[in-house]
C-alpha cells in the first residue's frame, strides 16, 4: 500500500465514527413517547392519540402514547418532567395540572414552569353538565331546585381532585348556593361510566367521554359551560342561557417536554402542530369531541400559567377547597 493510500485509509477510519455518531444524532431516530397522565377513554387520552398519530406521519417515527394516570394528572406530569430532555419524551398536559393542582396538593412533584419546555397549545373546551336519567331534572334550574330541597342529597363525579370536572362542580355550587357531594375517580372516563351505571347523579364532564353517552340516550345533557353552544351538542344550551352567571374555567391542553429539550426539536414539533391543527380531518375529529383546535407559541403557555394560577386560586378559596 502506498503512502498516499495508507494516509487516505487512516483518514477514512478516523472519520467513520464521527459520521456514525452524526447519523445517530439526527432526530428523531427512534420512537417518541407521549405521556398521557390519565387513563384511556378521557379527553386527554383521546387528544393524545389524535395528535400522536399525526405527529407519527410528520416526524416519520412512531409517537407512542403511554398512560400514566393518578393524583389528578400529577403522576404522569412528574414522570415526564424527570425523563431525559432528548426529544423522545413529551407529555399532554392541561391547565388542570399546571394551573389548578398547585393549589390542591401540598406536594406537587413538579414545577409547572421550571421543569418543562413548553411546545404548543393543542386544544380548548368547556364541559357539559350531564345527569343520570333517574334524576328528574331536564333543565339546570330544575336541578338546582332539587339540590336545594335536599342539601347533600346529590353527588357529582370527577376524574379526580383538581380535575376540571371537580373545579367546575365546586364553582357551580358557589354560583347556585347548592351543596353537592364530590366523588373523585381515577379518570374522567371512569366517572362517566359510573354515571351511566347510576352510581353517581351528575357530572360536569369532559365532552369526549360524555357526548357519545348523551347521543345514545344513556345520559341527559342540561348545559355546556362554553361561551357558545357546542358543535357536538348544538341543541344543549349554555350555562349563561340557563341562568347561571359567573364563568366556569375552560380547559386547555398543551404539549410539553422536559426542561432542557433542544430548542430545535421544540421548534420542529411546534411547526408540525401548526399544520396538524389546520388539517380538516383533525378539525372534524376535534369537533366530534367538543374540543376547539388551538396552536400557539411555547411562550403563550407560560403566559397562561402565570396569569391563570392566581385567578384559579381565588376561585378555589371561595369554594372552600384546601390543599392536601
Amino acid at each position: 500500500m502506498t503512502v498516499v493510500r495508507r494516509y487516505a485509509f487512516s483518514i477514512a477510519l478516523t472519520l467513520l465514527p464521527a459520521s456514525a455518531l452524526h447519523a445517530q444524532d439526527v432526530w428523531p431516530s427512534k420512537p417518541v413517547r407521549m405521556i398521557a397522565p390519565f387513563p384511556p377513554g378521557g379527553t386527554t387520552d383521546v387528544l393524545s392519540r389524535i395528535v400522536a398519530q399525526r405527529l407519527t406521519d410528520t416526524l416519520g417515527r412512531q409517537v407512542v402514547v403511554e398512560n400514566r394516570p393518578g393524583a389528578g394528572g400529577n403522576i404522569g406530569n412528574e414522570f415526564a418532567a424527570r425523563q431525559p430532555a432528548d426529544g423522545y419524551n413529551i407529555v399532554m398536559s392541561s391547565n388542570a395540572q399546571l394551573v389548578t393542582n398547585p393549589h390542591l396538593y401540598k406536594r406537587l412533584g413538579f414545577d409547572p414552569i421550571n421543569d418543562f419546555a413548553p411546545i404548543a397549545l393543542v386544544g380548548t373546551s368547556g364541559q357539559v353538565l350531564v345527569v343520570h336519567p333517574s334524576v328528574p331534572a331536564k333543565t339546570v334550574q330544575q336541578l338546582i331546585a332539587i339540590a336545594k330541597a335536599k342539601p347533600g342529597g346529590l353527588n357529582f363525579g370527577s376524574g379526580g381532585r383538581g380535575t376540571p370536572a371537580h373545579v367546575a362542580g365546586e364553582v357551580l355550587q358557589v354560583a347556585t348556593g347548592t351543596k353537592l357531594v364530590h366523588v373523585p375517580y381515577k379518570g374522567g372516563g371512569l366517572a362517566v361510566l359510573d354515571l351511566v351505571a347510576g352510581q353517581i347523579d351528575l357530572m360536569l364532564a369532559d365532552m369526549a367521554p360524555a357526548v357519545p353517552q348523551v347521543k345514545a340516550g344513556r345520559l341527559r345533557a342540561l348545559a355546556v359551560t362554553s361561551e357558545t353552544r357546542s358543535r357536538a351538542l348544538p341543541d344543549v344550551p349554555t350555562m349563561t342561557e340557563s341562568g347561571i352567571k359567573g364563568g366556569i374555567p375552560q380547559v386547555w391542553w398543551a404539549l410539553l417536554a422536559p426542561r432542557g429539550t433542544p430548542p430545535a426539536i421544540i421548534g420542529r414539533i411546534n411547526a408540525d402542530l401548526a399544520q396538524i391543527m389546520k388539517n380538516t380531518e383533525v378539525q372534524e375529529r376535534y369537533a366530534e369531541l367538543g374540543v376547539v383546535p388551538l396552536h400557539s407559541t411555547p411562550e403563550r403557555i407560560t403566559e397562561l400559567i402565570r396569569s391563570e394560577t392566581p385567578a384559579i386560586g381565588k376561585v378555589l378559596k371561595a369554594a372552600g377547597v384546601e390543599p392536601e
